[in-house]
């Protein structure tokens, strides 16, 4: 576990001891504020960790915990650390709100989503708090997570795991959205932070070129999604062994939920049809431009 760091005056962080092909590092815990404190995504289940967050706030005010959203690796040490504490925990929602796909059975997907999330209070789009005279904004962020936030505060952003320097952004449905993610990554960087503090990894020091980054990533492996069924149908397991050759065989099922969510998205926008309910089994073939022909 890493120590406690100062990142400039009146932040700190801490990172959680949970490393991981999906987490890097660990999880940023951030301490926002000098006398009263903001802490922000408490992270996994992990005593040494809560310890930590204790011991680096005795002798100040802890005036409120956030969550960016309701992944485990996010929020699982919620409920020992406000009872530790005995204040509100504050979030969009929980782990339902602002679902992009409530509805669509067989799915799949999921993963890592904290059930037992129930924030003390929610936090509307665009919604400010005060934090030692600064005002923090949150913005309603999905892509990632449908209740996903980021913040901003004095100039920098908070991103959660919408934009992250070290990796990008598992869109994975029923919870993730690449429409959503697309449209998120715009309006913050509209906003134009300074620099962001991600969920996982070092401070972004160049947000907008990062994000502009990410959105021609998506743009990228959407063409290659496209090209692929061009050559022939297939599904979302069957395209992300064509297309993710850079990766190792286990991490293929964590890149079929990215493909499922493009597939979604191309659905909706009616460049693909898929022969059943849409899931990462189902086969999908490119909509033709043409009639069929009749004989």
């Amino acid at each position: 576990m890493d120590a406690l760091t100062e990142l400039e005056s009146g932040l700190r962080v801490i990172r959680a001891p949970n490393p991981s092909p999906m987490t890097g590092p660990g999880t940023n815990t951030y301490l926002l504020g000098q006398r009263e404190i903001t802490i922000i995504d408490p992270g996994p289940v992990s005593v040494p960790h809560l310890e930590a967050i204790l011991d680096a706030t005795r002798g100040a005010r802890i005036a409120r915990i956030l969550v960016t959203h309701s992944h485990l690796d996010h929020s699982a040490l919620v409920p020992r650390l406000a009872e530790e504490t005995g204040v509100p925990v504050i979030a969009f929602g929980d782990s339902a709100a602002g679902r992009p796909y409530p509805a669509l059975a067989g799915l799949g997907g999921g993963e890592g989503r904290d059930e037992q999330f129930v924030p003390d209070y929610l936090l509307s789009d665009e919604e400010t708090l005060q934090v030692e005279g600064e005002g923090l904004t949150a913005l309603w962020t999905p892509g990632h997570f449908g209740n996903h936030l980021a913040f901003l505060w004095n100039g920098v952003g908070f991103s959660g795991d919408l934009v992250m320097g070290w990796t990008t952004t598992l869109i994975s449905p029923p919870d993730g959205d690449v429409a959503q993610f697309r449209s998120s990554c715009r309006r913050l960087a509209k906003w134009q932070p300074e620099r962001l503090y991600s969920g996982h990894g070092d401070p972004i020091e160049d947000p907008a070129a990062r994000i502009e980054w990410l959105l021609d990533h998506r743009d990228e492996r959407e063409a290659q999604i496209l090209a692929a069924l061009d050559e022939e149908p297939g599904s979302a397991h069957d395209l992300s062994g064509r297309i993710y050759t850079d990766i190792p065989p286990h991490m293929l099922p964590i890149a079929a939920r990215n493909v499922l969510a493009h597939l979604l998205d191309l659905q909706r926008r009616g460049l693909i049809i898929a022969f059943d309910t849409l899931t990462a089994s189902t086969k999908v073939r490119l909509r033709s431009i043409f009639p069929p022909n009749p004989s």
